[in-house]
């Protein structure tokens, strides 16, 4: 009987902390390697937009450490987000990546630490590379919806880019 209790209360409490599981969204992002002509890390930003055009979080900015002169050319998120304040660009910016898969994961929370309001809004991927192309790729997400998954074609600087949200009450 003891075990039957044990078991009961801990499948309880397993399945509670996962109905109260903080609500996430991920970001899959694979850079893929390109083998032609001169190469270059790319610049890349992730952020989120309300419906209104105005940013709500920069996700991730990845930039070579000396190349803020180079900022602008990741076009769209430095007019929304970057060109107002150095100091907020030089808080989150981190190094230029190689090839490859990274996840980045957002808590749903704005640039001041707020969590969002059920809503819909825009995720942006913005990929530039200097001798190379310029992509820009955005996802609508609602976020009274509930859990969603999509995933996005490959372009000509990003490969597969999956975006999952998820821990979304209905």
């Amino acid at each position: 009987m003891r075990h039957l209790i044990r078991t009961i209360a801990a499948s309880a409490l397993f399945v509670s902390s996962a109905a109260f599981a903080a609500p996430q969204m991920t970001v899959d992002l694979t850079l893929p390697e390109i083998t032609e002509g001169q190469y270059h890390r790319p610049y890349v930003a992730v952020w989120v937009e309300n419906t209104q055009g105005q940013p709500v979080k920069t996700l991730s900015l990845w930039v070579w450490d000396e190349g803020h002169k180079w900022l602008k050319d990741i076009r769209r998120w430095w007019r929304k987000a970057g060109r107002d304040d150095m100091s907020f660009v030089d808080g989150i910016a981190s190094a230029t990546r190689p090839a490859g898969h990274y996840k980045i994961d957002w808590d749903l929370k704005d640039e001041a630490g707020k969590a969002l309001e059920p809503a819909r809004y825009t995720v942006f991927i913005e990929v530039v590379r200097e001798h190379g192309g310029r992509d820009l790729v955005r996802q609508n997400i609602d976020l009274a919806a509930g859990d969603f998954s999509v995933q996005l074609p490959a372009t000509t600087e990003t490969g597969v880019i999956d975006i999952r949200l998820s821990g979304m009450a209905r």
